[in-house]
């Protein structure tokens, strides 16, 4: 039991803290050290990804464990318990980011950067990318805080379920 109580945590410690630690270390940092916001945005976008697989792996990690632990505790895998419904929202919060949001922002920081076009073309296309950049940022950001809450709200309810026990 104390093995499936550890993974559990250990789940969830690697998703909200990671995505803490990103959010208030990791970028600003990199856009505060490094020589441009281009390498900054391709860093951040690299380890953004990494990010999103580790979320994906420790939500897995956390139902599995959950639902053995239940079984045993409980004879009953409490499959639609309040935290798995959290636990599942993240996952589709984390896969719609990682397989739709940032494969977008990467195609529209691509075209920011054009080729062999007339001044005035160069900057309505720069200006639509830039656009379209930032609304897909601003989408990414919120998915990501929706994740860190919903996780939060899973690291409450976890530990209540660990005290009673």
């Amino acid at each position: 039991m104390s093995v499936l109580r550890f993974l559990m945590l250990l789940a969830l410690i690697v998703w909200i803290g990671g995505i803490i630690f990103f959010a208030f270390v990791v970028a600003p940092s990199l856009f505060a050290v490094l020589p441009s916001p281009d390498l900054a945005g391709r860093v951040v976008s690299r380890s953004l990804s990494i990010l999103h697989w580790m979320g994906l792996i420790s939500g897995a990690v956390f139902l599995l464990g959950s639902l053995v632990y239940n079984r045993i505790q409980h004879a009953n895998p409490r499959l639609f318990s309040p935290v798995h419904w959290l636990i599942a929202a993240m996952l589709v919060l984390t896969a719609i980011s990682q397989f739709g949001i940032t494969p977008a922002l990467r195609r529209s920081r691509a075209a920011l950067t054009l080729g062999n076009v007339s001044s005035g073309e160069l900057m309505q296309r720069i200006s639509a990318a830039r656009l379209r950049f930032d609304h897909l940022h601003t989408w990414s950001v919120r998915l990501e805080g929706g994740v860190l809450v919903l996780g939060l709200v899973a690291v409450a309810l976890t530990a209540g379920r660990f005290s009673d026990s």
